[in-house]
């Protein structure tokens, strides 16, 4: 018997929670919880600094319950954000991330752009590293 008795559910149920152990072994962390905070949050920043278009392009490439979360309070037409720097970002993540201040948001965006780098398309991966300022893109470790 499946968990929900819907097999596309279950499926991205499961791979989420895949996604969340590789977090949280690359974060050397057992607390799911801050693994799916870690996730959200970063993907929330990631996603206000890209083009409308090509933030709906990463999308696809997320399992479904991550596409959720990933869209959850977006207004493209605000993006990308206009202070696009490496502070900026870092202090988006930190802002989602309240409430776990021993976290520090530079170490949860090179995670989270590790566990992209593994998990979806290496052309898509690129095109959205290549897309960011710089210092952001040095987070990831993706070349010019």
């Amino acid at each position: 018997m499946s968990a929900t008795g819907l097999k596309v559910f279950d499926e991205t149920l499961q791979v989420t929670n895949s996604w969340l152990k590789d977090l949280m072994e690359m974060l050397h962390i057992d607390d799911r919880q801050l693994a799916y905070r870690a996730l959200r949050a970063v993907l929330h920043a990631l996603r206000d600094e890209l083009e409308p278009e090509l933030a709906v392009h990463l999308a696809a490439q997320l399992p479904m319950l991550v596409r959720g979360f990933y869209y959850e309070g977006w207004q493209p037409s605000r993006t990308p954000t206009p202070n696009r720097h490496l502070d900026a970002f870092l202090q988006a993540i930190q802002m989602e991330m309240r409430g776990y201040f021993e976290v520090e948001p530079n170490r949860l965006a090179g995670a989270v752009f590790d566990l992209l780098s593994t998990r979806i398309a290496i052309g898509e991966v690129q095109k959205v590293a290549r897309s960011l300022p710089r210092e952001i893109r040095d987070l990831w470790g993706i070349p010019s």
